[in-house]
């Protein structure tokens, strides 16, 4: 019997990490639109209500205001940090709200003015109110929403949007 000397044994394990390698580009390739496909998608876009939330001169520095928003089953918090940070609003863009509900499990979420974050007694995930709601400890796998605020010639506080989706929801608009 000949033998071929040209085969290689390449060994079990590399021929399935090389089967799985090609089973995966195969997978995207049918998963991933084309360009074409991509044009034609249509994009989802949320239309979120504006809500007043508070005027300028009701938050004292350091001291959190409850809100609601987008509705009144979402629990959130104003905060004047008292110094200027990204996103932030007012005269000395300070101003910044986020939902006071946790992203990993809806645990409420308390507010330490030493530290200015607000904290999860559920999991203890701890967001950075300074870093628009970066998470910085825990169990959660995302930042904490963030509204998106505005401020009119008044001084009124508006609420028009969220930056992450609320625990819970499918969307964050009813």
């Amino acid at each position: 019997m000949k033998r071929c000397d040209l085969l290689v044994d390449v060994g079990r394990r590399r021929f399935l990490s090389g089967a799985g390698m090609v089973a995966a580009g195969a997978a995207a390739n049918a998963v991933l639109p084309t360009a074409e496909a991509k044009a034609a998608v249509p994009t989802a876009r949320v239309t979120y209500p504006s809500n007043r939330l508070a005027n300028v001169k009701d938050l004292k520095p350091n001291e959190p205001m409850d809100v609601a928003y987008p509705d009144s089953d979402a629990p959130g918090v104003l905060l004047k940090l008292g110094k200027r940070v990204e996103g932030g609003i007012g005269p000395d863009g300070d101003i910044v709200g986020f939902t006071t509900m946790c992203p990993h499990k809806g645990y409420p979420l308390a507010y330490n003015a030493r530290t200015r974050t607000l904290n999860c007694s559920g999991h203890y995930s701890v967001f950075d109110c300074e870093a628009g709601g970066q998470e910085t400890w825990g169990h959660a796998t995302q930042n904490l929403p963030q509204y998106s605020l505005r401020v009119d010639d008044k001084g009124d506080i508006y609420a028009e949007g969220l930056d992450e989706l609320l625990y819970g929801r499918l969307s964050n608009v009813l």
